[in-house]
């Protein structure tokens, strides 16, 4: 923000008046509009972020979310596949419960709760290659959307690392983004 812009009165927040809250209120609004650049600008990021893979972590995100758009996902669940890896740069180990914090506004229980866990799910494909438990999500075996987590994991995350495979552009992506984003949060 602007550093010529109005401040608020109060060293601390219990001193606060009914004005300093009016204009925080303002001043969130206006930051939380733009939430949509934000997700766009880390999804950009991920094209610079982990080596390794075949592909960057943004074109894994994007295979992921086509793949979903193509097996006929709702946009609210398509847009959490494209950004559910958005946290690795900053949570690593639990870059999952990262990206669901930030989708938990926006989307069903049912869409956070597999993004929430597509981490620990995801480990069924690798865990046992580096010493751990592949069946670690079998904890969640009667929950009503653990085969949601697995199919999402199975059909659109662990497969979406083909240096051959056409996904959508980032900007096909963008207006689904900054819908969901921008619609009054449903909790």
């Amino acid at each position: 923000m602007n550093k010529n812009l109005k401040k608020v009165s109060f060293t601390e927040m219990k001193n606060g008046t009914k004005a300093d809250y009016e204009l925080l209120t303002r001043y969130e609004h206006e930051f939380v509009s733009g939430l949509p650049d934000r997700i766009l600008q880390e999804l950009k990021n991920l094209g610079e972020s982990l080596d390794g893979y075949k592909v960057s972590r943004l074109e894994h995100s994007l295979q992921s979310a086509t793949r979903a758009e193509k097996d006929g996902a709702d946009e609210e669940m398509i847009v959490a596949t494209l950004i559910h890896d958005i946290g690795d740069s900053l949570a690593p180990n639990n870059h999952s419960q990262l990206v669901a914090a930030i989708l938990r506004p926006y989307v069903s229980e049912k869409v956070y709760w597999i993004i929430l866990h597509h981490g620990m799910f995801q480990e069924y494909y690798y865990a046992h290659h580096v010493g751990r438990d592949r069946n670690v999500r079998d904890q969640f075996k009667d929950h009503p959307y653990y085969q949601d987590t697995v199919n999402f994991c199975e059909k659109w995350d662990q497969k979406s690392f083909d240096p051959d495979y056409e996904s959508y552009s980032l900007e096909h992506f963008e207006p689904m983004v900054r819908r969901l984003f921008s619609k009054e949060p449903i909790y």
